[in-house]
């Protein structure tokens, strides 16, 4: 009896979270104007979809967004997680790694809150940014990504075997030589990940990106949760469904990536 139970709570799992969205595909091939209504098979709604201007202008915007964000917060977390795993003696380490877990438990309201009066602030002191737009969009993304990837790449470190490095530095080699020649490619399964997954948080914020946007940057969240308040169109559909393959496809690359040992 124990033997079947768990497959079968396992199968029930697995369809309580991919139930949804494999309708949402499936719906997504819906010929009728209905969502709920079978109509019978067709493509038509891909074709309306890459007709709408506003949701191809706001899907371009935070792509441009995702990417950059997801750069540049794979940087600076990964300066964040160095510091965290290899300086031993730094003042103020244990505040920081508490600052760094903070985006992760904290609500986006609060984030979002937190940083609109930031810049209204930062605005009326030195003039800038100057409004809310592309920029306070990317300076919140940044700041809550950089979390993520800084976790990741911690995690990364701190299983690596520091006598590879030591044992370079005693045969000559400098601090940056070291980096780029052994610590980067052991660590760069994690900094794939950890950008993958700073560019999904990033292309996912509905939240944190209504608080900092301003006229004339919508994100494709913003534009979707719109459409969806007014009722959900088979154009909305085609567009979760290609969503969801980019995200499954970015998934399996990080998945097989992380599989990789270190030689």
């Amino acid at each position: 009896m124990k033997l079947r139970f768990t497959p079968i709570m396992a199968l029930l799992g697995y369809l309580f979270l991919y139930g949804p969205i494999i309708s949402l595909v499936v719906y997504s091939f819906n010929k009728s104007k209905l969502v709920t209504v079978w109509g019978g098979w067709s493509t038509k709604w891909y074709a309306e979809l890459f007709a709408n201007q506003q949701i191809m202008d706001a899907a371009k915007l935070s792509l441009k967004i995702a990417v950059v964000s997801a750069s540049v917060a794979t940087v600076l977390g990964t300066m964040m997680a160095m510091v965290l795993v290899r300086f031993k003696r730094v003042r103020g380490k244990g505040l920081m790694g508490g600052m760094v877990t903070g985006p992760l438990v904290m609500p986006d309201v609060i984030i979002g809150l937190s940083l609109l009066l930031l810049f209204v602030a930062m605005q009326s002191l030195i003039g800038w940014p100057a409004g809310r737009g592309l920029t306070t969009i990317l300076i919140a993304h940044i700041t809550f990504n950089m979390a993520y990837v800084a976790v990741v790449v911690q995690s990364r470190l701190s299983d690596m075997d520091d006598s590879i490095e030591e044992a370079a530095l005693d045969l000559g080699a400098s601090p940056a030589r070291v980096f780029f020649d052994i610590t980067l490619p052991m660590i760069t399964p994690a900094l794939v990940s950890g950008w993958l997954l700073a560019f999904t948080l990033s292309l996912d914020d509905l939240v944190i990106s209504s608080f900092v946007s301003g006229p004339g940057a919508t994100t494709l969240p913003m534009v979707i949760f719109s459409k969806v308040r007014l009722g959900v169109s088979p154009d909305i559909n085609a567009l979760a469904s290609l969503i969801v393959l980019a995200v499954s496809i970015g998934i399996i690359v990080s998945a097989l990536l992380m599989r990789q040992k270190p030689k």
